[in-house]
Order: structure tokens, then sequence, then C-alpha cells
């Protein structure tokens, strides 16, 4: 489902990216191919420098359809950023990418909280993310970073997922997940 970057798929995935319903959503926009390229070697020298952890998502043959990163880690926390391609929304592969991501984030890589910032006018985005049961609004809670994001105008909206709250929705599901998993064993 998650691999590390590399350069073998930067073709899909730039050919992914550039779809109009898709490009205005990236945050590391590239304009060409060749730049997109550059991008990709920058985000693998930065996660060596431990400033970003970066992973492609890939569909159930392998094939990569989109990327999830954490930006700007500071003090165990960073900003979530996730695309797919457009042939790949509505169909379960955002959940299954967070879902991975987030347990390596909080118990391999030590990460405490994850931020996300959607724009105000990205209305798919902010229904998705209220939807999930440990995401928190946080443009009150923390307003200094909510405040930081918009210093040029109301532009995005501030959510929190922190660790507990993940941990406490994966006990919860994941007892219900084992439970349902063994009664179709007894049926």
């Amino acid at each position: 489902m998650l691999k590390k970057r590399d350069f073998q798929e930067c073709h899909e995935l730039y050919d992914l990216m550039t779809h109009p319903d898709v490009f205005p959503f990236v945050r590391q926009k590239a304009y060409s191919y060749d730049e997109f390229v550059f991008m990709t070697k920058q985000t693998i020298e930065a996660e060596e420098r431990g400033e970003l952890i970066s992973r492609t998502i890939l569909d159930e043959w392998g094939a990569p359809i989109g990327t999830i990163n954490l930006f700007d880690i500071q003090e165990n926390a960073g900003f979530l950023g996730t695309w797919l391609g457009k042939p790949y929304h509505g169909k379960g592969y955002n959940k299954l990418a967070k879902d991975a991501f987030f347990n390596e984030l909080f118990y391999e890589m030590g990460i405490d909280t994850i931020f996300m910032r959607i724009r105000k006018e990205n209305i798919r985005s902010q229904k998705a993310a209220e939807k999930l049961p440990y995401v928190i609004s946080a443009n009150e809670t923390r307003k200094a970073i909510y405040e930081q994001l918009n210093a040029n105008g109301p532009i995005y909206n501030l959510y929190e997922i922190p660790k507990d709250l993940y941990t406490l929705d994966v006990l919860r599901n994941g007892a219900a997940d084992f439970q349902e998993s063994s009664h179709l064993l007894e049926a």
C-alpha cells in the first residue's frame, strides 16, 4: 500500500498529479516532468535529513496512485499532505493510505501530532476530514498555528490528529474488526 519514494514511479505520478481536479490541491506543484523528478530528489534528501516523511501510495497491484507526506516536522508534529490521482477518488484508497501512514508515523517514527491544513474552498477534503472520529478542528485550540497559516487572509482551516485519539479509535475499531472477522470464521 505504501512505499518510500523513488524515481521509478515519477512518470505515473506526474501524469496523475497534473489532472485539473488534483493539481490545485497538491502542495508540491511541478509544472514539468523534469521539475517533478527534481522535486522527488529533494523530497528523498529532505527525508534523509528528518525534515519530512514521504510515501508513494500504491494500489492493490503495486501501481503508484498518489503520495502521502508529513511536512514541516518540528517537535514530533508535522503537516499532512496527500493526493490521489483522479481515477482513484472515492474508492477507499485515501483511508487505507492514511491508516497505514498514521500507524507508521505514530508507532514507528515517534510522531505525536499530525496537523492538516485544508483550503476553505476544498469542501470535499474538509468533509472527509470531519468524518474521521480522531480528527479535531484546531482553528481555536491551536490559534497561533491557525493565524500563521492564514497570515495573508482566511485561506485554511486547521485540523489536528493527536496520537491518543487515533490510538483510541484503532483500539475501538480493531476490536470490532477482530470480532467481525472471527464471526465470519464461525459461519
